[in-house]
């Protein structure tokens, strides 16, 4: 069974996977815009939403420039 902070670090990658889904959708931006706009790839975009990758704090601070928010705003949406 995976340690407990393992567990609880794939929760909040997931909730910052979720939040950014959400900003992306509130905006109305399909993930291949979202993905060319911030330049990252489009699988990749997926799996940050998914929760599946740690995601860097350059990818994070490129993503929400693409959506025109600001990290904090993102961070405060997936309540961390």
């Amino acid at each position: 069974m995976p340690h407990k902070s393992v567990l609880a670090g794939e929760r909040r990658l997931r909730a910052v996977g979720s939040a950014l889904r959400d900003c992306r959708k509130e905006v109305g931006l399909s993930q291949e815009l979202l993905a060319v706009d911030a330049s990252v790839e489009r699988s990749y975009l997926g799996a940050i939403e998914r929760g599946e990758v740690n995601v860097t704090l350059l990818v994070i601070a490129r993503l929400c420039r693409a959506l025109n928010i600001k990290p904090s705003e993102l961070l405060a949406k997936a309540k961390l």
